[in-house]
């Protein structure tokens, strides 16, 4: 009998993963909060658009209310909600878990402790989704903005336990992913999980706070000099605390920890410079801005700032950014390139 597989949180990475997997023939079951997804997604399909579009799949979707009758657990459960829905999201997933089951955490933030906490260290793994690009602007219609990963040597999927041992059941779920775009098990899930942070935390917030595109904000020196120094921040902090973090943008965090060096940072600035025929996109924070939605700021930029005070690491840019974002969240200030200023003021710089 094949396994039964559900996506808790079908935005747009749950979404997109959701399309594949199903259209691939494993057992999906779609889980949302959003009651029109849910009923497009039964009624029309689940659409996919982009570089690996477009398809329409027919696909099986729940809505969370109506998720109470399920009966028959889970073999497999993909965490996709936003961080803040950890807790709440990793105490129901639990009771439809089977008892051999497992919960893939496929979150942005780090978010593993808490959820294997609630549901059992040995029935948790992590998967780390770098470069997906995946947007949900309309229901039951997700796109890609980028190319697949694959195209250029990228595996997009990393999938680990939290031991740190490459298991059958790690192998195996990056083997369904593959249906998508590259991915491999890997021994190091805490340190892709800090390097994820670390490039999330330096995108996410300057596409937020400025209303910009990833390709517009990059032609700001000022706003790449932002980047720079958080990268710098988050990476100082992840190897104060001993994690062994997976190279970020291709470059070892021990560098982008003497980002301060003048040699050192006209290296890391040139790797925030448009890109000849890159998309102009939004990352998923300026997406939550833009639909009216909170953000992840105190789950990504404001862990490295928690983390940092524990381990006596400065971190007065994402300090300054997870401000300027919380102004944002609350309505007080608005998407707009002069934040640029107002983050390195408030940094001091």
């Amino acid at each position: 009998m094949s396994k039964r597989i559900a996506i808790f949180g079908a935005g747009a990475a749950g979404s997109y993963i959701g399309a594949f997997l199903t259209r691939e023939g494993y057992d999906i079951t779609l889980i949302d909060m959003w009651g029109q997804h849910v009923d497009v997604m039964n009624e029309k399909g689940l659409s996919v658009s982009g570089a690996q579009g477009p398809f329409t799949v027919p696909v099986k979707a729940i809505h969370l209310t109506d998720a109470i009758n399920i009966t028959e657990p889970f073999d497999i459960i993909f965490l996709a909600t936003k961080s803040y829905d950890t807790e709440w999201a990793s105490y129901w997933i639990k009771r439809f878990l089977s008892p051999t089951g497992v919960v893939v955490n496929s979150q942005n933030c780090m978010n593993d402790r808490l959820t294997a906490s609630i549901v059992g260290f040995e029935r948790q793994v992590g998967c780390i989704m770098s470069s997906i690009t995946v947007a949900l602007w309309e229901p039951g219609h997700v796109n890609r903005g980028g190319q697949p990963g694959r195209d250029r040597g990228h595996d997009v999927f990393r999938v680990g336990e939290l031991h740190g041992q490459i298991t059958p059941r790690v192998q195996e779920i990056a083997t369904m992913l593959s249906c998508i775009d590259g991915s491999h098990a890997t021994s190091n899930i805490w340190g892709e999980r800090w390097s994820k942070l670390t490039t999330n935390s330096v995108g996410n917030p300057v596409g937020a706070m400025t209303g910009q595109g990833s390709q517009t904000f990059a032609q700001d020196p000022r706003a790449r000099l932002i980047q720079v120094h958080i990268a710098k921040e988050t990476c100082q902090v992840g190897l104060a605390l001993n994690v062994d973090i997976a190279p970020v943008s291709g470059v070892d965090a021990s560098t982008w920890a003497r980002a301060d060096e003048r040699d050192v940072f006209e290296e890391l600035d040139a790797k925030f410079h448009p890109r000849p025929g890159a998309a102009d996109w939004r990352s998923s924070m300026a997406q939550d801005v833009v639909k009216g939605r909170r953000t992840e700021i105190e789950y990504m930029n404001g862990y490295t700032v928690q983390r940092g005070q524990e381990v006596g690491i400065p971190t007065p840019v994402s300090a300054a950014i997870v401000e300027v974002v919380k102004q944002i969240d609350a309505g007080t200030l608005t998407p707009d390139p002069s934040n640029v200023e107002r983050v390195l003021g408030l940094a001091g710089m």
